[in-house]
């Protein structure tokens, strides 16, 4: 059965189908009434929904269930009130890949072309520890998401963030020839590898949790211990470990993005400000494509709150409408 995009849903539209369970809590409303508040998703976004049934239970995340309702606006923003729902049972036939947002790229293909930068590294140092941390989390590197919510929260969207970065980054590279290119693309292969252990993802990159070290020690630190790991087993010493820790550790920028220390050298700014870029496009990108031309989003609260909007690139627009009259 085909089933309406969640990205296409219009205020006073019906809605029948299959959802993923991005997040689901169970509240109490005014009067004291208990009601469900899901986030529920397919492969083009993810839709608030309310379920006004005091018995209704609380299904798990990741989970997939059936529902019917009603879109609605509501303070500027999409909803769903939902009429009925079920967890999917065994016997009905779910198709995945409608469900689970993808990395537009193969992760074989991603994978293969970090693996060529790396082979194009002229230090042999960089060479040897990037591959090493490559190898340490080659297998969950295929399917693993870059975020649980927010930008590259995908199957492989780890992988997905890493080639845009080095795309950006090469393009830099034309611009500042002075930079240390292998320095520059070493970190940014190897600045996000440490959310392989921060998050806990199943095969289809749907985050659950963060795990006991994401919550105790958090991917930055935890990636310096395996550059560290992966430097004592490849024997490679010197200031080129040092850098690398650095734009690890600095890659968020400033304090309170959970960086303890700013960028204090040109490759280590380059990265924070590339790795700021594409987390930014992305997520405008995903919320453009849920924005009807012409209408602004609701706030987003990991932009400042800031409201979105989706311009209707005037030039286009008027002579469309000319070619249809």
């Amino acid at each position: 059965m085909q089933q309406q995009p969640v990205s296409k849903l219009l205020p006073s539209e019906k809605f029948d189908g299959f959802l993923l369970v991005r997040s689901a809590e169970q509240r109490f409303d005014s009067k004291g009434k208990k009601y469900l508040d899901m986030n529920l998703a397919d492969r083009t976004g993810e839709i608030n929904c309310k379920r006004w049934d005091e018995n209704a239970m609380v299904p798990a995340q990741g989970s997939i269930v059936w529902v019917t309702g009603s879109v609605q606006e509501f303070k500027g923003r999409i909803q769903m009130k939902i009429d009925s729902m079920h967890l999917r049972t065994p016997i009905e036939t779910v198709d995945y890949s409608m469900l689970i947002p993808c990395a537009p790229e193969k992760p074989e293909a991603m994978l293969q072309e970090i693996e060529d930068t790396i082979a194009s590294f002229q230090s042999e140092d960089l060479k040897k520890i990037v591959r090493r941390m490559i190898q340490m989390t080659r297998e969950k590197l295929l399917y693993y998401p870059a975020a649980m919510r927010m930008h590259h929260a995908e199957k492989s969207g780890l992988l997905h963030h890493t080639t845009d970065m080095l795309h950006t980054a090469f393009q830099i590279l034309r611009c500042y020839p002075f930079l240390n290119r292998d320095l520059l693309l070493a970190g940014v292969i190897v600045h996000d590898l440490a959310k392989t252990v921060e998050m806990q993802s199943d095969t289809y990159g749907n985050v659950s949790d963060y795990t006991k070290d994401g919550l105790l020690i958090g991917h930055l630190v935890r990636g310096v211990a395996m550059l560290n790991d992966a430097a004592r087993e490849e024997n490679v010493q010197g200031e080129y470990v040092q850098l690398l820790e650095h734009m690890m550790i600095s890659h968020h920028g400033i304090p309170e993005y959970g960086s303890p220390k700013y960028p204090m050298f040109p490759e280590a700014e380059v990265l924070h400000w590339i790795d700021l870029l594409d987390a930014r496009m992305n997520e405008m990108k995903a919320i453009e494509d849920r924005t009807p031309p012409g209408a602004f989003s609701e706030k987003i609260m990991s932009l400042d709150g800031r409201r979105m909007y989706h311009p209707l690139y005037e030039e286009n627009h008027n002579s469309k409408n000319s070619e249809a009259n």
